[in-house]
């Protein structure tokens, strides 16, 4: 009674090909697709304050074009969040669709998640929902369901506890569909790409990774896997890496159950094939997460290109200058930041690697103090600044940039209702029992390794790791691959220690959270990325490459480990 979910879609702008190439890679049961993020949500809110009708994920109806003969032909059910702030427009769209294709395919969508109106000042407010919704719109026979935004592991609950006939409360067996679809929403990530231990494989194997899948058993157990002969690999350690992306401690809490991520079990049980298993639920928390996205203000940047001696002089000279010319104008900027990035080699062989970026991004509320006056200034300094002057690009108008904020209300306020394919409106009850979600106690640590000769070497050659965003806050995951090296871990990478190697986390509260069945460590950095990836806070504004950077840290690492 094994279950098929793939998945053909990590974000909005992924791989183009990937929902022909699941359908017609493999076997399945049901495809998913995954659209949405909290910039996502910001784009689609844009989009619609230009066009009431817009709101979805234009990508995907232009996908379903190719591939929606071939899906009815295969008996695939699609379900995706592809309706983002329209789910009701998208799914018109796709009964539009079908009708010009000749196809008797019954279309139904999710709705109740938009709650902008309660949030005055917000483009967007969306409460995350569960997986009931879509389960509904598929017991009651829908071909493809739409929703706009529910957890990115709804995607696979809802098709699990249709298929199965899980009922609320079955928390053992939503965990495991959770950490399954967790494991799959970021599609490629878990076959391979974004991998700490990439050299490990050939590369020819990773250059096009195939999208995942999982078979899905009636209590919860899983297989994650890929259609034979495609690109990637899956293995424990890709999928551990997916696993500590954008979590927090062991407790995942979503709006069904509580996964508890400190039971999850992964072994090889074949090539490309890993076992997932012993995952254990709670009841979930007694509220909904509300995504708010807003406008922040008006931005605008420029990298002034600082080539061969006096880096540091030029770097000053040009600051000054700046600073002179933005404070006689008429609207100063209510933020000034200044990076310098040395980039510069000393007796470089190429005029690149003889420069350094000096890095200006000004922030007002105000378009008029971030746009002409301030790109004038720039520009201005060409024949009058430091010896070599040029800039990446001129500076243009000032753009807006968005910010997104967490905000949380009961669940019993949260209207969900599936609007089936004939039209029928059924309600989705909340969950009738909830738990507020703490911290777990810190698990007993393993034995540490024995005292030896250490060689100083970057951290990267005994763990991998994987880091990316929530909203303001990064989280960076970091496993061992052996014991030994999990012994050496678990005490050596404290939090102190994180704060040492990445000193932007200093002033900031950094929690660890340990994993032993992973062998992980989990760490949390509140704020490093100050209002959210759509303020453009910091160079990597999303934090992707925070744990690679993390990698490339030396310590002193044990030998026998090396």
């Amino acid at each position: 009674m094994t279950l098929r979910i793939g998945n053909a879609s990590g974000f909005y702008g992924d791989r183009f090909d990937a929902l022909r190439e699941m359908l017609t890679g493999g076997e399945l049961d049901v495809l998913t697709g995954d659209y949405l993020a909290e910039l996502t949500m910001l784009i689609l809110g844009r989009d619609r304050l230009k066009d009431p009708d817009a709101g979805y994920a234009r990508t995907f109806l232009r996908q379903l074009e190719e591939c929606l003969g071939l899906a009815h032909e295969r008996g695939v059910r699609i379900v995706t969040n592809a309706g983002g702030l329209n789910p009701a427009g998208l799914a018109e769209r796709v009964r539009e669709l079908a009708g010009r294709l000749g196809l008797p395919v019954r279309v139904a969508h999710v709705e109740g998640d938009d709650l902008t109106a309660r949030h005055p000042g917000s483009i967007a407010a969306h409460a995350y929902l569960g997986g009931f919704g879509i389960a509904a719109c598929l017991r009651a026979g829908a071909d493809v369901v739409v929703t706009g935004r529910v957890t990115d592991a709804s995607l696979v609950t809802g098709p699990a506890a249709a298929h199965f006939g899980w009922r609320p409360g079955e928390y053992d067996r939503l965990a495991g569909a959770v950490v399954a679809g967790h494991v799959l929403e970021c599609g490629a990530q878990a076959t391979g790409g974004n991998y700490a231990f990439f050299a490990d494989h050939a590369l020819e194997r990773l250059r096009r990774p195939g999208f995942p899948l999982a078979e899905i058993q009636a209590d919860g157990s899983c297989v994650v896997t890929k259609h034979p002969g495609t690109g990637g690999v899956v293995d424990v350690g890709t999928v551990t890496a997916q696993l500590l992306y954008e979590t927090g401690g062991a407790r995942y809490a979503g709006p069904d159950v509580t996964a508890r991520l400190d039971t999850v079990r992964l072994s090889q049980d074949g090539p490309d094939r890993v076992r997932v298993d012993g995952v254990r639920g709670e009841a979930p928390p007694p509220t909904l997460k509300v995504g708010l996205n807003r406008l922040g203000g008006f931005r605008n940047e420029v990298t002034f290109v600082l080539t061969g001696l006096d880096i540091e002089r030029k770097a000053v000279l040009v600051r000054r200058q700046m600073d002179d010319a933005l404070a006689a104008a008429e609207v100063r900027p209510a933020e000034v930041r200044w990076d310098l990035v040395r980039t510069d080699r000393a007796d470089a062989d190429t005029e690149e690697r003889a420069s350094a970026l000096l890095r200006l991004v000004v922030r007002d509320g105000d378009p008029q103090a971030v746009g002409r006056a301030f790109s004038g200034a720039a520009v201005e300094l060409a024949l009058a600044g430091y010896p070599g002057f040029h800039v990446l690009a001129p500076p243009g108008k000032g753009v807006p940039y968005g910010v997104f904020e967490a905000a949380y209300v009961p669940q019993d306020t949260v209207g969900q209702v599936a609007v089936l394919h004939d039209g029928r409106r059924v309600a989705v009850s909340p969950a009738h029992e909830t738990r507020v979600p703490a911290d777990v106690p810190e698990p007993p640590l393993p034995q540490p390794l024995a005292a030896g000769p250490t060689r100083r070497a970057p951290l990267g050659l005994v763990a991998g790791a994987r880091s990316g965003d929530k909203g303001g806050d990064a989280n960076v995951g970091v496993w061992a691959r052996t014991d030994d090296a999990w012994r050496w871990l678990a005490h050596e990478l404290t939090a102190d220690r994180f704060r040492e190697l990445i000193p932007e986390s200093r002033p900031l509260p950094v929690t660890r959270h340990v994993l032993p069945r992973l062998r992980a460590l989990n760490f949390v950095v509140e704020g490093i990325l100050g209002e959210g990836v759509a303020a453009q806070h910091r160079f990597d504004p999303q934090a992707k490459a925070l744990g690679e950077w993390l990698r490339s840290r030396h310590l002193d690492i044990p030998e026998a480990l090396l």
